[in-house]
């Protein structure tokens, strides 16, 4: 079953949805509020690139105008008819992950890992605020997990191997994904088509996730 979704850039700083989905249009405004822009396939956006003159142009904000502007795109964007709605946050334990904490109603977090062993420390950091703060942990997804041959098929753990299995335990939470370096994927957010990309890799998490929040 299709369900409607919506993306909530909160990397004020590092704006890299647009991109990904190929949105070159600003939003526009009405009395009502922000309109998010629409994707090909139906996914409403905000985003700080989308308010721009150029997607270029560098956010050089001090935090109290950053996490304002994350409470707005909750506040002041008209989100209608959406069935689940991601929030994009930059990585760390900063203001902006503490904002959407206390001011957006979640449902829960999806942690993303890579498996270096400093990551792993940081990915703890994430998963102890959030337990701080009281919001459940869907699961984490590991990124760049693995490289896979296209010639043998074998699998090579270009970042060593992996932790986040024992994170996964310690946590009493679940491992959702494992994402390769897939240079296929990689083409795909350059060129701004991530919605059409064909792998399969999180089809089960999406599953897992859509059980655990009852969608």
């Amino acid at each position: 079953m299709c369900k409607k979704t919506a993306v909530l850039d909160a990397d004020i700083t590092g704006p890299s949805v647009p991109k990904a989905f190929g949105i070159k249009e600003r939003c526009m405004g009405s009395d009502e509020g922000i309109i998010p822009v629409t994707t090909e396939t139906g996914i409403d956006i905000i985003s700080i690139n989308l308010l721009l003159e150029n997607e270029t142009d560098p956010v050089v904000w001090r935090s109290p105008m950053i996490t304002g502007t994350v409470k707005q795109f909750w506040t002041d964007v008209i989100w209608k008819d959406i069935d689940c709605m991601f929030v994009d946050m930059p990585p760390g334990t900063g203001d902006v992950p503490l904002t959407v904490f206390q001011s957006i109603p979640l449902d829960g977090i999806i942690v993303v890992a890579s498996p270096q062993e400093l990551v792993s420390m940081i990915v703890q950091k994430a998963v102890k605020m959030a337990q701080m703060m009281n919001v459940p942990i869907l699961g984490l997804v590991e990124n760049m997990s693995y490289f896979k041959c296209p010639d043998c098929g074998k699998k090579y753990q270009i970042f060593g191997d992996s932790h986040i299995d024992d994170i996964a335990a310690q946590y009493g939470t679940k491992v959702l994904a494992r994402l390769p370096i897939d240079p296929e994927l990689a083409k795909n957010v350059d060129d701004g088509r991530v919605e059409f990309f064909q792998g399969a890799y999180l089809d089960d998490a999406a599953e897992e996730i859509m059980n655990l929040v009852n969608l």
